[in-house]
């Protein structure tokens, strides 16, 4: 992406590191939420942090202390949004795969509600920016606490299939979570309708998914599935299972 950053200014390294005190936190809160208001209203070309020191009031020099680009800005708010469904997933039922699937899918929608506008303007960046997107490597750290919620989904679920092939399952549910909120995105449906009658259409159809699971062809497309989304997407080689299908 062509002159992404208006701003290239390092951080000072002058007094105290923000956000160590109080009021330095209280600041980079400021800061932070003008930013992303800006972001939502102008779109994340046309947003420029002098332009949030204006409207903050303050001079660029001391938002750069806390942001010193708006890569910064956005890793922050995937951070925020990450670990607030990170931390409320940890409330999810007790229940077979599916069902948790669809909790964890409607919670994710409503942790995202309040930031839907900024997050459509970060659409094509979340899609396709080899920094900041999705699935980039400067990201990793909010993508697997989500995808780490929509594993453990399967993995503990009360009707789990083998390990292997659940964290496989979860794996594939929270690329499928992905394809739902670009969908929220984009819906111009009053109140986002048909985002909620998809979710409720995937309730209808994820009980003939778990039979399925009962054949092996089907256990092993899952697997090898993973795999192709994981070499395809994921950006932990390490974390990439192997392209052999369960004995």
């Amino acid at each position: 992406m062509v002159n992404m950053f208006i701003e290239n200014s390092k951080p000072r390294k002058r007094g105290r590191p923000p956000g160590r005190t109080a009021e330095g936190e209280a600041a980079r809160t400021r800061l932070y939420r003008t930013a992303i208001r800006l972001i939502g209203e102008r779109g994340y070309e046309a947003a420029t942090l002098r332009d949030v020191a204006a409207r903050a009031h303050v001079s660029p020099a001391l938002l750069y202390r806390y942001f010193p680009n708006k890569r910064a800005v956005v890793l922050a708010l995937y951070d925020e949004l990450s670990d607030q469904f990170a931390q409320r997933a940890t409330d999810m039922p007790d229940g077979r795969w599916r069902d948790r699937f669809i909790y964890a899918l409607e919670l994710s929608l409503r942790v995202l509600g309040p930031h839907r506008t900024t997050l459509r303007a970060l659409a094509p960046v979340m899609v396709g920016d080899v920094e900041e997107g999705v699935f980039a490597r400067n990201t990793a750290f909010s993508r697997l606490r989500v995808q780490t919620a929509f594993q453990s989904a399967v993995v503990e679920s009360s009707d789990a299939p083998k390990r292997a092939v659940a964290e496989a399952i979860g794996r594939l549910l929270y690329l499928l979570h992905l394809g739902v909120i670009l969908w929220w995105l984009l819906d111009h449906s009053p109140g986002q309708r048909a985002t909620k009658a998809l979710v409720a259409l995937f309730g209808q159809i994820l009980p003939s998914a778990a039979l399925a699971l009962h054949l092996r062809p089907v256990r092993g497309f899952v697997q090898a599935a993973d795999a192709l989304f994981s070499d395809a997407l994921l950006s932990e080689p390490q974390a990439r299972p192997s392209l052999s299908t369960e004995a």
